[in-house]
């Protein structure tokens, strides 16, 4: 301190050095800082891992808060020195570095908060499709925490402003329960997993369809028809759904068949099967490597059934398949004279007649 001593006797006043000595370091800190954050800047941009670079983002504005904190404590520490402040200015120049501080924390979090939410909505439905709202409370929350420890920090209580807190969020919450529910099954249905964007389902009360949008309180399903399921979160993650697409999107078609009594069933299966080999080898929609096969099942009034089992890409496909199937099962059958039959119902007149004439006999004698 003798040198400032001397420093203070030349042409310079106090009041210079108190000032001059602060913005000095300033302009140092600041461009150290810059040159620190520029070269980590370059080593993250060589890095896979995301959250290098963005911690360097982060840190940008909080470092420009923390040097100004910084050369207020060492304002406050000079202005003590050489008295040459008033005692209320001391005190507002401490709380003031306090505030700051608090304040450059608050923005890292902050900060952080941001780049993690949009480096993940790129990637996960949920978050994307409600990620303006999920940004909102982050943020809120942070400077609530911020804004709790300022305030203790300065020395007032902030026990009623907690329990005050506590109440109101406990009745947002009850207004909210559906909202909420539906919100925290969006995060299940996100983490577990039974459904993703695009795959083709199908729901308890029936409707089928793709999967077009998780968002944060409910699940788009887009028909065949071009029409839209909207189901909300809660009611997703509690029914019962079938996933097409899961755990592979190649299926298997299934199709009914029934040929007559007189047939040779040992012929009926070789071409079948020979029919059904050719649709998946030439057709686009089907797996032309799969192992076609056909199994009979029971006899019906006026037919052997059986089912023959094809396998698509998709189930999508699975139109398509039967669609070529039919025609070209129906068109070999014809050539090979195998009949499908139809349903054949005999009607006993002679009986019918009988108890006829029995009814109009009655009514005479009457």
């Amino acid at each position: 301190m003798e040198n400032l001593d001397e420093l203070s006797g030349l042409l310079l006043p106090d009041w210079m050095i108190a000032t001059g000595l602060p913005l000095l370091s300033m302009m140092l800190m600041w461009v150290v800082s810059r040159l620190v954050l520029g070269h980590l800047s370059r080593l993250a941009g060589r890095t896979s891992f995301f959250f290098d670079g963005l911690m360097i983002s982060a840190l940008r504005l909080p470092i420009a808060v923390l040097i100004l904190a910084l050369n207020l404590i060492f304002l406050e520490r000079l202005l003590r020195y050489y008295d040459i402040a008033p005692e209320m200015l001391e005190s507002l120049t401490d709380n003031g570095a306090r505030i700051l501080l608090i304040l450059a924390l608050v923005l890292l979090f902050d900060g952080i908060a941001k780049g993690c939410i949009d480096h993940y909505s790129r990637t996960l439905p949920v978050l994307r499709n409600s990620r303006g709202i999920t940004m909102i409370l982050t943020r809120a929350l942070v400077l609530g925490i911020g804004v709790l420890i300022l305030l203790g920090t300065l020395g007032i209580s902030i026990t009623p402003l907690i329990a005050s807190l506590g109440i109101t969020s406990l009745a947002v919450a009850l207004a909210l329960q559906p909202t909420l529910e539906n919100f925290f099954s969006g995060v299940q249905i996100l983490i577990d997993k039974p459904i993703q964007v695009g795959n083709y389902i199908e729901l308890e009360s029936g409707e089928q369809g793709f999967v077009e949008k998780i968002g944060w309180r409910s699940t788009w399903i887009k028909m065949l028809p071009n029409n839209t399921v909207i189901m909300p979160n809660s009611r997703i993650s509690s029914s019962k759904l079938i996933n097409y697409d899961y755990p592979q999107k190649e299926l298997s078609v299934l199709v009914e068949v029934g040929v007559h009594y007189d047939s040779d069933l040992e012929q009926v299966e070789k071409v079948t099967t020979e029919v059904a080999k050719q649709v998946l080898r030439e057709s686009e929609y089907g797996v032309s490597d799969f192992g076609t096969f056909m199994v009979y099942h029971s006899f019906d009034s006026s037919s052997i059934n059986f089912t023959v089992i094809l396998r698509g890409h998709q189930f999508t496909d699975s139109f398509q398949i039967k669609h070529l199937f039919i025609k070209a099962l129906h068109a070999r059958y014809r050539e090979e004279g195998i009949t499908i039959p139809y349903p054949i119902r005999a009607l006993n007149t002679s009986q019918e007649g009988a108890v006829l004439a029995a009814a109009v006999m009655g009514t005479t004698d009457s």
